[in-house]
Order: C-alpha cells, then structure tokens, then sequence
C-alpha cells in the first residue's frame, strides 16, 4: 500500500484547452482503463502513433504539465495493478489519471437532459450549459475492517475472489447512512455477529474502479459466524501464523493484516 502523499509531485489542476507539448507527461489508456508504456516500460513523449478521443490537461507532475489520454486501441495496454508491482510512484498518478478519465467519459453528456457539457473554469467539474446541472468527479466510499476475537482474525471466502482463498469483510456505503453505520451492516449482513470498539485506521483511493477504501478495526462482541451463502461462501478465524497473505501489498486489506500481525 502506497502510503506517501500523491502532492509530494503533483499539483492539481485541470483544462481542456491546453495541448500537450514534446516532453510533457502522457498517461494514455484503452477503453479496458489499461496504460500504454514503451518497450523500455515508460511513458510515451508522443501521440502520433494513437487515435485519440480526448485528452484532458490534469496538473503537473515533477514539474511538467500532465496530461490524460483517452485511445481506440487494439492493442493490451498494462492493467494498473501490473504497473504497480514494478513502479509504485507511476502507479499512483496514473491512479489519478484514469479517475479522471473515468469522470470525464461519463458526463461530458448531462446525465439529466442530454446536452453537452462544458468544464467549469473554477472548479474541476463539467456543468450542463441547458439545465445547470453540475457533474464533479465520482468516487464511491466503501469499509474494509479487520475484526480480532483476541489473538484470532476473522477472514471470510468471498465468492467473486477467484485467488484469494480468504479476506476481510468489506462493502460500499448505502445512501443515507454514516461510514460507521456501514461497517456494522456490512459485518450484521456478511457473517451475522455484532462488533464494538470501532477504530478508523486510515483511506486509500482504489481506483478499480472507482472507489475510496476506509479502513478500521473491530473487536468482536457478539454472535455466531453465519454466512449469507451469496456473497461470503465462509467464514473463520485465523491466528496470525494461520493467515494466507495475499500475493500484492498494494491494498489497504494487506496493511491491515500486517497490522493485526504486527500487534498480536
């Protein structure tokens, strides 16, 4: 999990009418929301070879302005968790970049009556002409929480996680109630127990897709283990030297049970 500031090289900012120039940064993707990178595994300095649906001014980066490019390709392009394993900073801002992408491909029409929409001179958001209806960038919050039973971990099988044997219990915010709200529901509806002693750790922006991760801990309090059979197959606890550590550290699941790990 990458845990340094995207601001530690990056400056935000935003505009569709400035061109990328030689030497600027590039950050090219598919409609898969892969990234091209050249043979030696960098950045391109050049959009000729490409047929560009559009490419938006997104800040700077060490300095140079920043550009993100939306292609019609072919081609497999690298998907941003390969990216990851071999160069953390340029995942983290291409990270950004496919966000903003994202964003941008889904309401550059008003969602509301249709017209074109015109990006905001203040404010990153694109604003219907017609209707005024504004359209800022999406992200969708969603709880991760490592539940401990004393020196045991709970870790459920969920059935959309092909390589990974057990995890912890996660889901998005439902419209209208609290992050804490959330994370007892999601625990009530995945394994039937009741938690207390609930303690935020820290966030992570997880851009597959589009998501904000907010990650606590729990202590158990009461209740049997009892799966909904739908999205969690089982559920147990683990002592520590029992826990099948997952293959990547780039999530924020990993940092907590390395934490769990490091504390008991």
């Amino acid at each position: 999990m990458i845990e340094k500031s995207l601001y530690e090289n990056y400056q935000i900012d935003f505009s569709d009418d400035i061109a990328p120039q030689p030497d600027d940064y590039l950050f090219i993707f598919n409609n898969e929301r892969e990234l091209y990178l050249t043979e030696d595994m960098n950045l391109p300095k050049s959009l000729d070879e490409f047929k560009i649906n559009f490419y938006l001014f997104i800040g700077k980066y060490h300095g140079k302005n920043s550009f993100v490019v939306n292609v019609d390709s072919d081609e497999s392009f690298y998907d941003l968790k390969e990216v990851y394993e071999f160069d953390h900073d340029l995942y983290h801002i291409a990270g950004k970049a496919v966000l903003v992408m994202d964003w941008y491909i889904s309401h550059r029409f008003c969602g509301r009556c249709g017209v074109k929409t015109q990006l905001d001179e203040k404010d990153m958001m694109l604003k219907c002409p017609s209707c005024g209806q504004v359209h800022y960038p999406r992200i969708a919050p969603a709880i991760i929480v490592a539940i401990r039973n004393g020196d045991k971990l709970l870790m459920a099988k969920h059935s959309y996680h092909d390589n990974i044997r057990y995890a912890l219990i996660a889901g998005f915010v439902e419209p209208g109630e609290s992050i804490e709200e959330a994370v007892h529901r999601e625990v009530a509806e995945e394994v039937g127990i009741k938690i207390k002693n609930l303690k935020y750790m820290k966030s992570q922006s997880w851009p597959f897709p589009n998501s904000l991760m907010l990650g606590f801990t729990g202590e158990y309090e009461s209740g049997d283990i009892k799966v909904d059979g739908d999205e969690i197959l089982k559920a147990k606890w683990f002592k520590k030297d029992e826990i099948i550590r997952y293959d990547s550290d780039i999530s924020i699941s990993d940092w907590l049970i390395q934490n769990f790990i490091d504390t008991h």
